[in-house]
């Protein structure tokens, strides 16, 4: 049994996924109503998600697994931690494919608590790095090859992040990006510039979740 379906993550994620529901429904109910009354800035917006796990989902969580074991990834970067799932379903494989390291930037400090504390009960802390602030400060000074890079946070971002770090992803290195169908028009700069080869990546659209771009490095 590899260590995502075993104890304790497996009860672990399975409470997490169902706190998430919990927590998250009055939340999108008022930020559905509040953009209903007309457009939002970005600070105004990020005020609302600051409190929401607005998690991957259970199938998503699992490709992200399954992706990490696929490429034996042992140097992960994720750019959103919120609460932890998404982490935990990283550092399981990394775990899996015999060590290394997850580094994982969050903007909110009361995020970055409650998923180490996830992380710790999860029993994969130790494979975890957590940086706290802005990412385009906090991931400024990966050093290391990155074999895989999730992107989850705040989506006009994704691009500048993904620059920020293509010089230390090696060829061969995934990438996901989530939420492409959550503000597409935040993340339309990302996905014309993963989608066209010249900027050295294959990518494609996969209908998992709330819509996943898979890249690959290709040089």
């Amino acid at each position: 049994m590899n260590t995502l379906h075993a104890a304790p993550v497996s009860g672990l994620l399975d409470r997490l996924f169902a706190d998430s529901v919990v927590n998250d429904a009055p939340i999108m109910e008022r930020l559905r109503h509040v953009r209903g009354s007309g457009p939002l800035d970005d600070r105004l917006l990020a005020g609302h998600f600051s409190s929401a796990y607005i998690p991957v989902d259970r199938h998503t969580g699992r490709l992200l697994y399954v992706l990490a074991k696929a490429n034996r990834s042992r140097f992960v970067v994720e750019f959103g931690t919120s609460f932890g799932i998404s982490t935990i379903h990283l550092a399981a494989a990394v775990r899996d494919n015999g060590g290394g390291r997850v580094t994982t930037s969050e903007l909110v400090p009361e995020k970055v608590r409650r998923a180490k504390a996830h992380l710790t009960e999860a029993g994969l802390v130790d494979l975890v790095e957590f940086r706290e602030g802005d990412a385009l400060q906090t991931l400024a000074d990966i050093g290391e090859p990155i074999d895989m890079l999730f992107l989850d946070g705040w989506k006009a971002l994704y691009l500048p992040v993904l620059k920020l770090l293509e010089g230390t992803l090696r060829p061969g290195a995934i990438i996901v990006a989530d939420d492409l169908n959550i503000m597409p028009e935040m993340i339309r700069p990302y996905l014309d510039y993963v989608r066209d080869p010249a900027h050295g990546y294959d990518s494609v659209e996969l209908p998992v979740g709330d819509g996943l771009e898979l890249s690959v490095r290709s040089f």
